[in-house]
């Protein structure tokens, strides 16, 4: 499931952990297919036009709050360690929005007067859909991270490949009869 960045000396140099293409191909195929579901649902679902509409704006805001709390738990995350985060009306604001949004879809699909196995195969849809929508996000994030963590590992390597060249070189002193200038123009 993942696969490590190795530089030239593993013991010097930290790794940097990635997820393997085969992983990640599998979350966006996973997510394609959760999407073409939910599309393929929603375009032949039977009803009124305002209910189509309705569970239309219902998997959009759920998708939308997938991912703003996917972030918001990561960035909170993230920012514990440094001891910072958010406000808690943020926090009030985010879960609550992912909770509107999932239980109002939730409510409208339970509500519609369809047959079972059509609310069935929309209800299974929706949810792969917001599960594979957390699991995309969290690799879209490893893998931001992972490139920030390999630029920062790649200008140490170059700052310390150029810091011995930028040292001063053990010169001779000039002799005490020549002028000051003459050891500066050898260089």
């Amino acid at each position: 499931m993942s696969r490590h960045s190795a530089s030239p000396s593993p013991s010097s140099t930290p790794l940097v952990q990635r997820d393997t293409s085969a992983w990640q191909l599998q979350v966006w195929v996973s997510f394609g297919i959760a999407a073409f579901c939910c599309a393929v649902g929603l375009a032949w679902l039977p009803g009124e036009r305002l209910e189509q509409i309705f569970m239309v704006m219902g998997y959009v805001f759920c998708l939308s709050a997938v991912f703003m709390l996917a972030k918001f738990v990561r960035d909170n995350q993230a920012a514990a360690r440094r001891g910072a985060g958010d406000t808690p009306l943020f926090k009030i604001v985010v879960w609550g929005g992912f909770g509107v949004a999932v239980g109002l879809t939730g409510w409208g699909l339970a509500d519609m007067e369809i047959s079972p196995t059509y609310k069935a195969f929309l209800g299974v849809s929706w949810l792969y859909l917001l599960t594979t929508a957390f699991t995309l996000a969290k690799m879209l994030r490893d893998r931001h991270e992972a490139d920030l963590a390999e630029a920062r590992l790649q200008g140490r390597r170059e700052a310390m490949q150029t810091a011995p060249a930028a040292a001063p070189t053990a010169q001779e002193p000039p002799a005490p009869d020549a002028p000051a200038h003459a050891g500066r123009a050898a260089n």
